[in-house]
């Protein structure tokens, strides 16, 4: 119980400290008119008040990442808490709030023109495609995924498909109208659902007597599966998530005004870390061992949706296990929806296309869900075990830019550049020996990715100790 506390204590003085130093460190200027303004068109780039654009940031920045992800990070121990809290504040927090507060800066870019504009054009063609399928990936599953859980609660008069084609008219409002008629409005209301989830089940595991196991490094996975680098994988949303990256633009362009980016980005990551403890505490107390919460999740299980529910109905009464099916519902398609929209903005983006007349923003969006709908139809799961690498290599390229900007700009590079490399080493190690992988064994595939990664980070090294080195050449002569 007392490493659970301390946890929740350290992620928000995390927030209060770390998070006011990389505020610093970016240098937040008040006077600069956001885009929200200098762009507004009434589609996307819509001033909202820093409280809903955060709760709207929380929506589509979680989804069901940190519930699922902490729920199955769980299997290892309460290492997991470790990897939330150091991960949220150093690594997920920082990533956020600089994809952020660089699309403010640079009027509202999305991840692909940040990314060109800092590591060159070769990255943002690759970060172009790699984001929109990382986008429409996830797109597609939160649109299936909701509709097999209705479809499960409606036997025989509501199927698959009639589920899927209702959640697609959503999106297509969603992706289509003006980001605050639908995504503004409702978003508060779904945002709240996440936050009584997460803190009824923490007031029961804290009132009810379950006994949250304290802090210990060993490995308490049931398979023996190692903790490196399977656990920073596994807890993604709840600690750094690349995903976030192509999210926080679109709140970007409804800022009021800089100083108003560390509540948004920073802080509502350190929010989802909370959430992320909470639910990974759950599944460590609940089922009394990792073993147990192992059946849970093993293939042919109710798995993490099923945790959910059981832990929800048994801890909060009826009224929250009901909450607990609605929230899984509701929350990924929080998050499908803005991840079309985000795909929408991103190939308008690299066009160069207004998105103020509607038949502009219908021409992208309608190939969007059409690619989207097709994939319904076919098996989704081998291609969805690439998304987690994907999701971490998009955390690490964006870590990589905003390192290169302050690297630029003579500023503090290592608040970016340290959790950039870390992740580095974590996506090489990962895709070298993971089963969807090169499925090496761990003593090759652990020296081979840390050799593989020393190559962008000695590239890194070397632009930073080239620049000290033209910084001490003392100034040449007037000729």
């Amino acid at each position: 119980m007392f490493t659970f506390i301390a946890a929740i204590i350290l992620l928000i003085a995390g927030y209060f400290t770390y998070g006011k130093f990389v505020e610093k460190v970016f240098g937040v200027n008040e006077k600069n008119v956001c885009p929200a303004y200098a762009k507004q068109d009434g589609v996307d780039f819509v001033p909202m008040e820093w409280k809903r654009a955060s709760l709207v940031q929380l929506l589509n920045i979680a989804g069901l990442g940190p519930i699922f992800g902490p729920i199955m990070g769980a299997l290892w121990g309460p290492v997991a808490f470790v990897w939330i809290v150091l991960g949220s504040i150093f690594a997920g927090a920082v990533h956020d709030y600089f994809s952020g507060m660089l699309s403010v800066r640079n009027g509202g870019s999305g991840l692909p023109d940040i990314v060109g504009r800092y590591l060159g054009k070769g990255m943002k063609s690759f970060t172009n495609v790699f984001a929109l399928i990382l986008l429409v990936l996830v797109g597609t599953v939160f649109m299936t995924g909701p509709a097999k859980l209705l479809a499960d609660l409606t036997p025989g008069w509501m199927t698959l498909s009639v589920w899927v084609g209702i959640i697609l008219v959503y999106y297509v409002f969603a992706t289509l109208l003006p980001v605050d008629k639908i995504i503004g409005k409702v978003y508060p209301f779904f945002g709240a659902l996440l936050l009584i989830m997460a803190f009824g089940v923490a007031g029961s595991l804290l009132v009810q007597g379950y006994h949250i196991p304290e802090l210990t490094f060993a490995n308490l996975h049931p398979k023996g599966a190692p903790i490196w680098p399977l656990l920073f994988i596994t807890i993604a949303c709840g600690a750094i998530s690349g995903f976030h990256a192509t999210q926080s633009p679109i709140i970007a362009r409804c800022t009021e005004n800089e100083r108003e980016g560390r509540k948004i980005f920073y802080g509502m990551m350190i929010a989802e870390g909370i959430i992320a403890l909470i639910w990974a505490a759950a599944g460590m107390a609940f089922y009394g061992d990792t073993a147990e919460l192992g059946k849970m999740l093993a293939a042919g299980g109710p798995g993490p949706a099923g945790v959910v529910k059981e832990v929800a109905t048994t801890m909060m009464g009826a009224i929250g296990g009901t909450m607990a099916v609605l929230g899984v519902i509701v929350l990924p398609i929080t998050s499908g929806d803005t991840a079309f929209r985000g795909a929408r903005m991103l190939i308008a983006d690299f066009f160069k296309l207004d998105q103020k007349p509607f038949g502009k923003r219908l021409l992208i969006a309608f190939p969007l869900f059409a690619v989207g709908y097709s994939l319904t139809l076919i098996d989704f799961n081998f291609l969805w075990r690439y998304f987690a690498w994907a999701n971490q290599t998009t955390a690490m390229i964006m870590l990589w830019a905003a390192a290169m900007y302050l690297l630029q700009n003579h500023k503090t590079h290592w608040v970016a550049s340290i959790p950039a490399a870390f992740m580095t080493v974590v996506t090489f190690t990962y895709i070298l020996m993971a089963p969807e992988g090169f499925k090496l064994a761990t003593n090759i595939a652990y020296p081979l990715g840390f050799a593989l990664a020393l190559i962008p980070i000695g590239l890194f090294i070397k632009r930073a100790f080239g620049q000290d080195k033209m910084a001490t050449l003392p100034a040449r002569k007037p000729m």
